[in-house]
C-alpha cells in the first residue's frame, strides 16, 4: 500500500520536473535531453543499436546481454525507457521485416537473424509493458502475411534452454510475432481479401474461414496449452481477431472450443495449462469485444465459468481461480449496460472550465451538483433511471461469486474480486449497490478468517476510489476499518493479520484521496489516532510504513489538521524503518501532541505488552515507561492499576509483559521525581512474593518470567519501594535462585537487580553483608557450573561495603577462579570469563571506594591492594590470555581472552593513576617513588595485546587492535614506560581508519613488529597460527605479509630464525602452537627463505632437527607427522653436514606403523632427497637406493617393510640405532612386545579410528 502512495508521488514529482523544464529543453536536440533525464547507458545502447543497424544483424552476440543487463536496470522505473522505445524499436523491427522480405521466410538464415533483435525487443516489453512498445511496430497490411510466416517458423522451433541468462532466442520471438500480430490483425480490410493463398484455391467456398485465419487461430492454440509468456500474448491475438466484425464464424466455433476445454474432465498436466489459457482468453475476448457480439455466448461461458470454479481443479490452482475471477467480472460488466451512475460521489471536478466558471465553488458533497433549483428535477431523474434499468437474473450469481473470491485464501484472487466488485457495482443502482456494500459488511464479521477481513479491505478501496462509497455510508464503515487496522490473530506460534492491517491502511489511503474535507473531516478525527498507533507501534515495517502514507495523505489532501505537518515530518518512510526508533523515539514525540497519547497507550496495553513476541513485549514495556513523563499521575493511578492484577494472568504472554510493564513503569516515574503512595508500595512489594506463591517459575514459561521478575526487582530497588525484611529476604533467595540458573539471559538480569538491590536494602546490616559475600565465595567452588558463572559476576556488582574487609580473599579467590580447572569435568568456559569480568569489576570498585567511602582502606593496605593488582590480577589475567580452550562449540577460549584484554586495559589504568598520583605525594622527597606499572609489566601487556592481533579470529584481532590505540592514545592518563612507543605509534596511527578486522590491512602493520625484539616473539607465536592455520584466505594475507617482510633481509631471517627456534622449545609438545609453527617453517623453505643463512644455517637445522625429535616421537597425528616429514626432507636437502642427521632421521619413518600414509610421505620425501643431494649418498650407491626406494611397499607388511628399511640403511652406511630409538616408528616398549597376531594395525577398531585421525 506504502508503494502505491510512493508511485503516485513519484508520478506528480515527474510532471512536474517536466512542466519547469519543458520551455528550456523546447529548444535542445532530443538526444540531448533524452541523455540528460533518463536512460545514463544511452551512448553505450547506441552505438550497439548503430553497429545492429549498419551490419543488418546483431554480429556479437555478447552485446545483446550488455543491452538487456541495462534494459534490466529499470525493470522498477520502465517510464524512463519510453522517449527512447522509438529509437529502438523501429530500426530494430524494420531490419526483421527488410531482411525477411530479402531472404525469404524459407530461409535458415532468418531466425539466426531474428532470434538476437527479438531478444531486445522482449526485454523492453519485460520492462516498459507490451501496450508501449507495439505503438512503434510496423503495421502495413502486407506485413500480416509476413508475420504469420515468421511466426510459423518459429513455432517449430524450441529453446535449448529454460535459464533466461543462456536463452537463445526461440521463446523471445514467438513472443514478439504474436505482438506484432496482435497490432496487425486490426487491418481495416477483411482478411479474405490480404490473404493471397485463397487466389489460388478454388475450391475455398462462404462458409469456410480463410486459411491465413486457420493458421493463426491454430498458433494460438497451440500457445494456449503452455505456461510460458505466449499464453498471454495468443490470448491477446484472439481477442483482436476473434472480434472483428468479419470474424463471427471463427468467434462461434472458438467459444465451442473453449467450452470442450472447460467442461472436459482430464486432469493432466497440458490439460491444466490448456485450461488456464482458454480462461484467461475468454476474460480478454470480453474485455475487447462488443456487448453486441457478446450477449449471445454469455448463458454457455458463464455456466462454464461458474462450473469450473465449484471443482477441484479450481480448488488446487490460484491462477486459475485468479481468471475465473476476471472472467466473471467482464461476463458482468458484459450483461449491464454501460452507464456512469447519477448517484455516485464526485470527490473532485476534472473540468478546468468548471473550476473557472465556479471560481473555487466547487460542489463539496455527494451527487447534488447544480443549485437548489435543480434538486428535485435530478432527484427525478434518478429515480426514473432506477426503475428504467432491467438488472439480468445472471448478475446476482456473478456478485456472488465475486463476494466468495474476496474470502479466498490466495490475495491475487482477493485483489482481483475486489476490482471486480468495484467495476459491476459502477452499473447497478444505488439500492442495488447498498446492497452490495451490506454484503462487502458481512465479511468483517468476527466469524470470518483473515482472508475475508482483507477482501472485505480491498473491496471497500475499490468502492471508495470509484465514488460508489457514499459519505453517508462512511460512519458504516468506519468501525470496521478501525479494527481490521488492528486486526492480529494469534496461530500458534506466530499471528496473522499483517496482510489486513496493510490493507486497512490503504483503504484509508483511499478516503483521502476520494472525499473533501467537509466529509472527512469527522472520519480522519476517528481514524487519526488509530493510523498513527498502527505507524508507531505494529510488529511489521510494511504495515508501519503504510499506516504512515496513509495518515500522510490524508494530511495533503484533507487541508489543514492539527499538528500533521510536525507529524508527517517525523513518521517518515524512513524513520519508521526501526522497530526500535518507531518505539522509542517516533511515538514519543507524537505522544506530546493532544489526542495521542492515552490511544498510544491503550494499545500498548491491549495488545502490546500481551503480544506472543517476546521481544515486542519487551519494547512495549519501555515504550510505556517512555509516555510516562507526559503524565506521571494517570500512570501511577489508572495503568498501574490495570498492570499488577495481569503479573497474575494465567496467559504466560500476558504476565510476563505486565510484570515488565509495571517495572518501568516504576522506574519512570522515579525519574519524574513521583511519589507513590504508601498503599500502592505495599501493592507492588508484594508483586514478586505472590508469582512465587503462584508457582508461576515452574513449566514452559519459568525462565521468561524469572528474567522479567530480576527486572522488577532491579525497577523497584531503583525506586527504593519500602520493603519489610520478610520480603527482603524473599527477594534475596528470588535472585539467588535466577543466580544459579544455566540461563545466561536470567543471570545477567539477576545480577544487575542485584547491584541496586544491595544498595538499597542491605547496606545497613554488617551480618547480612558478610552473610551474602560468604555465601557468593562460597558458590565460586560449587560443582554446578551455573552457580560459579553467577557468583562470579554477582561479587563483581557488590558495593565496596561489602568489600572492604575481605578484599584479599575476594581477590585472590576470583584469581584462582580465572584459571583453566584441574578435572575436565569441572572445565567451564563462561565460568572463567565471568570470573575475569567480575575480578576487573571488583578491583574498580576496591579502587573508587577507597577515595569515596569514609572507612577507606590505611594506606599501607592501599598501597598493598595495587601491589596485589599487579602481581597477582595483572598475572592471572596475562595468563587468561592463553586460554584456548576448545569444546565442541569451537574456541571457547576466545571468550576469556577477549574479556581479558578488556580487563588488562582497565588494570593498566588503574595502575598508572595511582603512579600518577604516588609523584605528586611527599613520599618522592624522601626518594621512595616505587612505580607500580615499569617497563616489564608494559611489556607483557603490549606483547600478548600484539600477540591476540594476529591470530586467527577476525573479532579478537579488532578487540586486541582496538585496546592498543586506547593505551597508546588515552586522554585521561598517559600510559609510560611503553618500549618503542613511537614504533608502535607509526604501526598504529592516531588518525587511522579503524580496519583492523580487516586481514589485509591488519598483518601488514603488525608484521613490522618482528624487528623489535621485546615484541618479536610474542607476536610471532601468533603469527604461526594464521600462517599454519586451515583458513586459506586468512593464511595467503598473514603469509604474504611475512615474506614481504622478510624479503632481502639476512639480518631479518636471523632475528626470525632465532625467534621460531624459541617458539619450538618454549611451546613443546603444545600442539595448538606446533603443528602451525611446523607448516610456517615447511613453507617458508619452500620459498627458499632460510637458505641464505649461511653460518647460522647449520644452527638453524639442528633446533629444528631437536624439537622435531621430540615432537614427532610417537605421534600418530597426521598433519604433525606430514609436516615434520616434510620439514626432514627440505633438510636433508641442504648442502651441510646436518643434512646427514636429518636423512637418517627421515628414514626411520619408513615403515612407520601409524598411519600407513605416513610410510609413503615419507619414501617419497626419501626419494626426492637422494634425487637432489647427489653428495649425501655416493654414486654408485644411488642407482641401488632408487631402486630399493622405489619397488618396496613401505604401507604393506610391516615386518618386510622393516627389513628393506634396515637393508637400505647398511647399503648407505648409516647408523639409525640412535635415531630409531628417539623416534622410531612411533611404537612404545610396551607395544613392540604385543603378540605377532596384533602386528596389523587394522586388527582393533581403536587402531582404525587412530590412523584416520581422531
Amino acid at each position: 500500500m506504502a508503494a502505491v502512495a510512493e508511485e503516485e508521488t513519484v508520478k506528480k514529482e515527474e510532471e512536474s520536473f517536466v512542466t519547469v523544464n519543458q520551455e528550456e529543453d523546447e529548444y535542445d536536440s532530443k538526444d540531448r535531453v533524452l541523455q540528460k533525464y533518463f536512460l545514463q547507458e544511452w551512448n553505450l545502447v547506441k552505438s550497439i543499436l548503430d553497429d545492429i543497424v549498419s551490419n543488418g544483424r546483431v554480429s556479437d552476440p555478447s552485446s545483446v546481454h550488455k543491452i538487456r543487463s541495462i534494459l534490466d536496470k529499470y525493470q522498477e522505473q520502465g517510464q524512463l525507457l519510453e522517449p527512447y522505445l522509438e529509437s529502438i524499436v523501429s530500426p530494430l523491427m524494420y531490419i526483421v521485416r527488410s531482411r525477411t522480405i530479402e531472404l525469404g521466410v524459407d530461409s535458415d538464415e532468418i531466425l539466426e537473424i531474428t532470434k538476437p533483435i527479438c531478444i531486445i525487443i522482449y526485454s523492453l516489453v519485460t520492462v516498459c509493458g507490451y501496450k508501449s512498445v507495439i505503438k512503434f511496430f510496423p503495421h502495413q497490411v502486407s506485413d500480416l502475411e509476413l508475420a504469420v510466416a515468421l511466426l510459423e517458423k518459429c513455432h517449430h522451433t524450441s529453446s535449448a534452454t529454460s535459464l533466461r541468462q543462456e536463452s537463445t532466442g526461440e521463446m523471445e520471438a514467438k513472443c514478439v510475432m504474436l505482438l506484432w500480430l496482435y497490432i496487425l490483425v486490426l487491418v481495416p480490410f477483411d482478411i479474405s481479401t490480404v490473404d493471397t493463398s485463397i487466389a489460388n484455391n478454388t475450391k475455398l467456398n462462404d462458409l469456410e474461414l480463410a486459411p491465413l485465419v486457420l493458421r493463426i487461430l491454430g498458433f494460438c492454440k497451440d500457445y494456449l496449452s503452455t505456461a510460458g509468456p505466449m499464453r498471454t500474448m495468443a490470448g491477446l491475438v484472439l481477442s483482436r481477431l476473434l472480434t472483428r466484425p468479419d470474424m463471427t464464424k471463427a468467434f462461434t466455433r472458438f467459444v465451442e472450443w473453449t467450452h470442450e476445454v472447460l467442461s472436459s474432465v482430464t486432469e493432466d498436466v497440458f490439460h491444466h495449462f490448456q485450461l488456464l489459457g482458454a480462461v484467461e482468453s475468454l476474460a480478454t475476448i470480453f474485455k475487447a469485444g462488443s456487448r453486441k457480439l457478446l450477449l449471445d455466448v454469455i448463458p454457455v461461458v458463464w455456466n462454464d465459468t461458474s462450473t469450473l470454479y465449484k471443482s477441484s481443479t479450481a480448488a488446487r490452482s490460484p491462477l486459475l481461480r485468479k481468471y475465473l475471477m476476471k472472467l466473471t467480472q467482464r461476463i458482468g460488466l458484459t450483461a449491464l449496460p454501460h452507464r456512469l451512475p447519477s448517484w455516485r460521489y464526485v470527490g473532485r471536478s476534472t473540468s478546468i472550465n468548471v473550476a473557472l466558471n465556479k471560481t473555487g465553488q466547487i460542489d463539496q458533497g455527494n451527487y447534488v451538483v447544480n443549485d437548489g433549483s435543480s434538486n428535485i428535477t435530478q432527484a427525478i431523474d434518478v429515480a426514473q433511471d432506477e426503475e428504467d434499468m432491467d438488472v439480468p437474473e445472471i448478475v446476482e450469481e456473478i456478485i456472488e461469486m465475486l463476494l466468495s473470491g474476496l474470502r479466498d485464501m490466495d490475495t491475487v484472487v482477493r485483489w482481483s474480486a475486489a476490482k471486480g466488485i468495484g467495476r459491476i457495482t459502477s452499473r447497478l443502482t444505488s439500492s442495488l449497490a447498498e446492497e452490495v456494500l451490506s454484503s462487502v459488511s458481512e465479511l468483517f464479521s468476527p466469524g470470518e478468517g483473515d482472508g475475508s477481513w482483507h477482501g472485505g479491505c480491498l473491496a471497500l478501496a475499490e468502492l471508495a476510489r470509484r465514488g460508489l462509497l457514499l459519505p453517508a455510508c462512511l460512519s458504516k464503515v468506519v468501525p470496521f476499518i478501525v479494527k481490521a487496522l488492528h486486526y492480529d490473530v494469534r496461530r500458534g506460534p506466530h499471528s496473522v493479520g499483517s496482510h489486513v492491517r496493510d490493507a486497512a491502511a490503504y483503504v484509508c489511503w483511499a478516503f483521502g484521496r476520494a472525499y473533501y474535507h467537509e466529509e472527512m473531516k469527522n472520519i480522519l478525527e476517528q481514524l487519526a489516532p488509530h493510523l498513527l498507533t498502527v505507524a508507531c507501534y505494529d510488529r511489521e515495517v510494511n504495515c508501519r510504513r503504510a499506516a504512515a502514507a496513509a495518515f500522510q495523505e490524508n494530511v495533503g489532501r484533507q487541508g489543514n489538521y492539527p499538528h500533521g505537518i510536525d507529524i508527517v515530518n517525523t513518521a517518515d518512510y524512513f524513520s519508521l524503518a526501526s522497530r526500535v526508533n518507531s518505539y522509542l523515539d517516533v511515538a514519543v514525540f507524537i505522544a506530546k501532541f493532544e489526542g495521542y497519547l492515552f490511544p498510544f497507550v491503550d494499545d500498548l496495553l491491549d495488545r502490546k505488552i500481551c503480544h506472543w513476541d517476546k521481544g515486542l513485549r519487551e519494547l512495549a514495556a519501555e515504550a510505556l515507561s517512555s509516555l510516562v513523563k507526559y503524565d506521571p499521575e494517570y500512570f501511577a493511578n489508572v495503568v498501574m492499576e490495570k498492570l499488577i492484577p495481569c503479573t497474575l494472568s494465567s496467559d504466560l504472554c500476558m504476565r510476563h509483559g505486565a510484570t515488565l510493564a509495571t517495572g518501568e513503569v516504576v522506574l519512570a516515574l522515579h525519574k519524574c521525581n513521583y511519589t507513590l503512595s504508601s498503599d500502592k508500595q505495599k501493592t507492588l512489594a508484594g508483586v514478586v512474593p505472590s508469582i512465587e506463591k503462584a508457582r508461576l517459575y515452574r513449566g514452559k514459561g519459568g525462565e521468561i518470567m524469572r528474567a522479567a521478575v530480576s527486572r522488577f526487582i532491579e525497577c523497584i530497588s531503583v525506586f527504593n519501594i519500602t520493603l519489610t525484611e520478610k520480603i527482603k529476604k524473599s527477594l534475596l533467595d528470588t535472585l539467588n535462585e535466577n543466580l544459579r540458573h544455566p540461563n545466561s539471559q536470567i543471570q545477567n538480569a539477576a545480577v544487575k537487580a542485584l547491584k541496586y538491590f544491595v544498595q538499597a536494602y542491605l547496606l545497613v546490616d554488617d551480618k547480612v553483608m558478610g552473610d551474602v559475600i560468604s555465601k557468593y565465595l562460597n558458590m565460586l567452588n560449587d560443582p554446578n557450573v551455573a552457580a560459579r558463572r553467577g557468583s562470579a559476576l554477582a561479587i563483581g556488582v557488590l558495593p565496596f561495603k561489602f568489600l572492604a574487609s575481605r578484599w584479599r580473599n575476594v581477590l585472590l579467590k576470583l584469581c584462582s577462579c580465572c584459571t583453566i580447572e584441574e578435572k575436565p569435568e569441572d572445565r567451564d568456559a563462561e565460568a572463567r570469563v565471568n570470573a575475569v569480568k567480575g575480578l576487573v569489576a571488583v578491583c574498580e570498585t576496591l579502587i573508587k571506594g577507597r577515595t569515596d567511602s569514609v572507612t577507606s582502606l590505611m594506606e599501607e593496605g592501599d598501597f598493598s591492594l595495587f601491589l596485589l593488582i599487579k602481581n597477582e590480577v595483572m598475572m592471572t589475567l596475562f595468563k587468561a590470555l592463553d586460554d584456548y580452550s576448545v569444546d565442541n562449540r569451537g574456541d571457547v577460549g576466545s571468550w576469556v581472552r577477549e574479556a581479558a584484554l578488556d580487563g588488562l586495559e582497565k588494570c593498566t589504568y588503574m595502575l598508572c593513576k595511582r603512579d600518577l598520583q604516588q609523584l605528586t605525594n611527599d613520599i618522592v622527597k624522601n626518594n621512595q617513588y616505587f612505580p607500580l606499572f615499569d617497563e616489564n609489566l608494559a611489556t607483557c601487556l603490549i606483547g600478548g595485546i600484539v600477540k591476540q592481533a594476529v591470530e586467527k579470529m577476525d573479532k579478537l584481532r579488532e578487540a586486541a587492535a582496538n585496546v592498543l590505540y586506547r593505551i597508546l592514545y588515552n586522554q585521561m592518563v598517559y600510559i609510560p614506560h611503553i618500549p618503542f612507543r613511537d614504533k608502535l605509534e607509526e604501526i598504529v596511527p592516531k588518525e587511522a581508519d579503524a580496519k583492523w578486522m580487516v586481514p589485509t590491512y591488519s598483518y601488514p602493520r603488525f608484521v613490522q613488529l618482528l624487528q623489535v625484539g621485546c615484541y618479536s616473539r610474542h607476536l610471532l607465536s601468533g603469527l604461526v597460527i594464521s600462517i599454519g592455520g586451515l583458513q586459506d584466505s586468512l593464511k595467503r594475507v598473514s603469509l604474504s605479509a611475512l615474506l614481504d617482510y622478510l624479503q632481502g633481509s639476512i639480518t631479518r631471517e636471523c632475528m626470525f630464525s632465532g625467534d621460531i627456534l624459541w617458539i619450538l622449545q618454549q611451546y613443546k609438545k603444545h600442539d595448538r602452537v606446533i603443528i602451525p609453527t611446523l607448516k610456517t617453517i615447511e613453507i617458508l623453505f619452500s620459498k627458499k627463505i632460510f637458505l641464505n643463512l649461511e653460518a647460522y644455517m647449520t644452527t638453524f637445522c639442528a633446533g629444528v632437527l631437536d624439537s622435531l625429535a621430540v615432537e614427532l616421537k610417537g605421534s600418530k597425528d597426521f598433519s604433525k607427522l606430514y609436516a615434520g616429514i616434510a620439514l626432514l626432507g627440505y633438510v636433508a636437502s641442504v648442502p651441510d653436514p646436518i643434512n646427514t642427521r636429518a636423512f637418517s632421521h627421515l628414514l626411520t619413518f619408513l615403515g612407520h606403523r601409524f598411519p600407513k600414509a605416513d610410510s609413503k610421505a615419507s619414501a617419497e620425501q626419501v626419494y626426492l632427497v637422494l634425487l637432489q643431494n647427489e653428495s649425501l649418498v655416493g654414486e654408485d650407491k644411488i642407482e641401488k637406493a632408487l631402486e630399493v626406494v622405489s619397488e618396496t611397499c613401505w604401507d604393506g607388511d610391516m615386518d618386510t617393510a622393516k627389513h628393506k628399511r634396515i637393508e637400505l640403511c647398511d647399503f648407505l652406511g648409516l647408523d639409525v640405532g640412535p635415531v630409531s630409538k628417539s623416534s622410531g616408528d612411533g611404537a612404545s616398549s610396551k607395544s613392540s612386545q604385543k603378540k605377532q597376531v596384533d602386528l596389523d594395525e587394522n586388527a582393533s577398531y581403536s587402531s582404525l579410528v587412530d590412523s584416520s585421525g581422531f
